[in-house]
């Protein structure tokens, strides 16, 4: 039986080039984890583990399954995924620089088709029996549309991403487009938590919207 591989089936999404392209991304299911602070304090380790623990029980179980959903193939686990925002006092009095303690985010990692939120509960139910974590209960499954976006694959640092950023809109005014708002998303191609900082691919992506004419 064949296997769904993104590395190598969803190209256009996952792995772009380093340079900026428009885009136009499809509804696609998450398991999703909310949480707020900044992401290099332990904490945040902790939202990893508990939503990856979800992610490879679902890919398991339906693996082992006497019993498989329609449409069933086995798959690679999707990257982790981040969306990225700052709280509400933070946006009051923001002034161009932007402390990492007000950070929002939302993490999440794509479910096949198939999998559904029936499923997910079970699921839910049956890690925090065998696992128990005190995150397990926000953890959600989310249906998302991010539609037309502009995206870019950022090699480097978390904190040289500003220069990638600043070549996206760029690009995507001359392109007669604007950005939606300064939310962003950051798909983690490779593992922050094993590969040198400097060698870090992470693909950015934000929402954008046509120019209104005249």
């Amino acid at each position: 039986m064949m296997k769904l591989e993104w590395r190598k089936n969803e190209k256009a999404i996952y792995l772009p080039k380093a340079k900026p392209e428009i885009v136009n991304v499809s509804a696609y299911q998450f398991i999703c984890i909310q949480g707020e602070g900044n992401p290099n304090k332990p904490f945040f380790a902790d939202y990893i583990k508990a939503i990856y623990s979800v992610a490879y029980s679902i890919k398991m179980n339906l693996k082992k399954a006497a019993v498989k959903p329609q449409g069933y193939i086995d798959w690679t686990v999707y990257p982790l995924e981040g969306v990225w925002d700052i709280n509400d006092t933070a946006k009051k009095h923001y002034n161009g620089e932007i402390n990492k303690n007000d950070f929002v985010f939302k993490l999440m990692i794509r479910q096949p088709d198939f999998v559904n939120a029936t499923y997910f509960n079970e699921i839910i139910a049956l890690v925090g029996k065998s696992k128990p974590q005190n995150l397990l209960n926000k953890i959600t499954f989310e249906k998302i549309v991010e539609g037309l976006c502009v995206q870019m694959l950022h090699v480097g640092s978390f904190n040289n991403e500003a220069e990638t950023f600043n070549a996206m809109e760029t690009f995507a005014n001359t392109n007669g487009y604007n950005r939606l708002c300064k939310t962003h998303r950051e798909i983690y191609i490779s593992d922050f938590r094993k590969v040198a900082e400097n060698k870090l691919k992470t693909v950015l992506r934000f929402k954008l919207e046509p120019k209104k004419s005249g």
